[in-house]
């Protein structure tokens, strides 16, 4: 490519040999000479992905392998390619996901018109034959507006709750302030601490109606389906958005909100805790217990309102004194 490119697309890629033609073919269907397309193949065993992303990116231009020696995660695969990248602007595509045509193309009229710092998007969930579309949760459309206006309030789902790096578009600039990268080594929640941070410390960013990225969700062998360690990085992941939020000016209000959102997460793995490996198992109720325990019963009164009687009651079953909350 002779000039510098207005778009980097990072795409990690890690056993999905299956869906990659209908992903490559989405990205044929979206290319433009001032695109580049940055496939990180995670060092796949149990099938041939990096075979067919050789075979089918020939008819991709500006497209580029890179191979790690050994599997990173999720989040490591994506910094590989946001340190290639050499876009202004950058965006992400999980490898068994696709685009619908000429989508790209209207993310990047969206962010040059308003020059904001990022831009997020709604997204369409796939599983199986049925689609469902899936609306960022901030109501202001097609504005320019605070990253910080859209975190709060602890009670509500916000953009925060919203961590989808791939329903988005982010300027370069950010990579110059610290931001953008992801917490590498982490293989679950990896885009938890990588939100907060956006939301905390970019500028700008507009949300806007844009339908075109589809999301695979109930494959076999993706993270949210399968019960081994690597589900237990959530922890680690909201210990890093804690430890973060404790030199903000307003820590306060904020940590209630991370709380809630680790709440939420830990009642959601225990209650579907019967997909777990037996020893798994164990330790998500012990490091649940753990996490818990170090909340004080003001904070978990206030993060656990409106949660429902059953993710209540199967916090205080495992963290006990929990008596006084309500559902």
């Amino acid at each position: 490519m002779a000039n510098t490119p207005t778009l980097s697309v990072v795409v990690p890629c890690y056993h999905i040999e299956p869906y990659l033609p209908e992903t490559v073919t989405s990205l044929v269907n979206n290319a433009r000479d001032d695109f580049e397309f940055l496939f990180v193949e995670d060092r796949s065993t149990k099938d041939r992905t990096y075979e067919a992303l050789l075979a089918l990116t020939r008819r991709l231009g500006n497209s580029r392998i890179v191979r790690h020696e050994n599997n990173g995660g999720l989040a490591t695969a994506r910094n590989t390619g946001i340190d290639l990248a050499e876009g202004r602007y950058l965006t992400f595509l999980d490898g068994d996901d696709w685009l619908a045509p000429g989508y790209l193309a209207r993310l990047v009229d969206v962010i040059e018109r308003f020059d904001a710092d990022f831009v997020r998007t709604d997204h369409v969930q796939v599983t199986g034959v049925e689609r469902a579309l899936h609306r960022a949760p901030e109501g202001r459309r097609h504005t320019l507006l605070d990253p910080r206006s859209s975190i709060l309030p602890v009670d509500d789902t916000t953009m925060v709750d919203y961590p989808y790096a791939w329903a988005g578009i982010y300027h370069r600039r950010l990579l110059d302030r610290g931001l953008l990268r992801f917490h590498d080594g982490l293989r679950t929640a990896e885009d938890r601490p990588w939100i907060w941070d956006l939301h905390r410390r970019a500028e700008s960013y507009v949300v806007a109606s844009l339908h075109g990225v589809f999301y695979r969700r109930g494959l076999a062998g993706s993270l949210t389906q399968i019960g081994d360690v690597r589900q237990l990085d959530f922890f680690r992941s909201f210990d890093l958005v804690l430890g973060e939020l404790a030199a903000d000016p307003e820590a306060g209000r904020l940590r209630a909100k991370a709380l809630r959102n680790f709440c939420v997460v830990i009642a959601h793995q225990l209650l579907d805790r019967r997909r777990f490996e037996r020893g798994v198992a164990v330790r998500l109720k012990r490091l649940a217990a753990e996490a818990l325990g170090a909340m004080s019963e003001e904070e978990l009164s206030e993060a656990v309102v409106g949660m429902g009687e059953e993710r209540v009651h199967v916090l205080r079953r495992v963290r006990g004194g929990m008596k006084g909350v309500a559902a």
